[in-house]
């Protein structure tokens, strides 16, 4: 497949990349800087984006948008969190929009964020959305990417959970404190942590470019975990002690409005992506981890 792809400088997006030249994909990316060869296109999320003299594409994968934990959650990185994530959609579907070939699929980066704070309930595509800011942009990203749908592009909107790598992101943030065995509970430690390995990440975004299930589906592990357990468990990895819990009000004081999403509890099951046939490689912390940081 002929594929592009915005935001392939990030965490997803490199390994992504990676991945889909391994299996023989053709790749081409979006650049905020002068394109160097055929396999970039220079591009201003916001600003018109003309592919017509392109050769066909046929599939466009969006990953643009700020990291929700780049900065402290002030009201101007708030909007900036949601703008940049509408701004890039936007720009794609309008690009499909004016294309005659259109390519078959458009598979939008979304979040479990969208599922609130939930408590032990069992959560699947069909579960309502919940409560916070985070849920707010989702939904707002996911219906403005949902409009590719009008000029006869399949969507699907990528809701995924915490992504085990050591490269960066919430998980890579978080790992260099147990390291130095400082690492505990967050909070309470009951809430539910949904995972995902990124070997895992990658390979279910390659199978949703042939399998076109359209709407949400969840990136996530189907064995979701106490964040507790997830702490003991990478302790336990890295030979590390994970004895001395992170209270609530320590984090609202580093974090910020953020500290919420960390601290909330979302159960999620990838009901679409197994019901559909997707195998995990990794379907436990602990394969994770080992695979990941091994």
């Amino acid at each position: 497949m002929r594929i592009l792809i915005s935001g392939a400088s990030g965490l997803i997006g490199k390994a992504l990349v990676a991945h889909l030249k391994s299996q023989g994909h053709e790749v081409v990316v979006l650049v905020r800087r002068t394109a160097e060869h055929v396999h970039e296109i220079s591009w201003n999320p916001g600003s018109d984006l003309d592919l017509s003299s392109y050769p066909v594409f046929d599939a466009i994968i969006n990953l643009s948008g700020a990291g929700v934990g780049n900065k402290r959650w002030s009201d101007s990185y708030k909007a900036e969190i949601l703008q940049s994530r509408l701004a890039a959609t936007d720009t794609l579907v309008s690009a499909i929009a004016h294309l005659k070939t259109k390519p078959a699929v458009l598979l939008n980066a979304s979040a479990i964020g969208i599922y609130g704070d939930r408590a032990d309930e069992d959560l699947t595509e069909s579960s309502p959305r919940g409560s916070g800011f985070l849920a707010d942009v989702v939904e707002q990203w996911e219906q403005h990417a949902m409009r590719a749908e009008e000029f006869g592009t399949s969507v699907t909107c990528l809701r995924t959970g915490l992504v085990i790598s050591r490269h960066g992101g919430a998980f890579g943030k978080i790992l260099p404190i147990f390291k130095f065995g400082l690492g505990g509970p967050l909070g309470s430690g009951k809430q539910f942590w949904s995972f995902i390995s990124m070997t895992d990440e990658v390979r279910a975004i390659e199978y949703l470019l042939h399998a076109k299930l359209s709407g949400p589906v969840n990136l996530t592990s189907p064995q979701p975990l106490r964040n507790r357990d997830v702490t003991k468990i990478l302790a336990s990895f890295l030979g590390r002690p994970a004895l001395l819990p992170v209270p609530s009000f320590a984090l609202k004081i580093v974090l910020g409005d953020f500290s919420s999403d960390i601290l909330a509890s979302s159960k999620v099951l990838p009901d679409r992506l197994t019901r559909a046939g997707f195998v995990f490689s990794h379907t436990n912390l602990s394969s994770a981890l080992k695979a990941e940081l091994g």
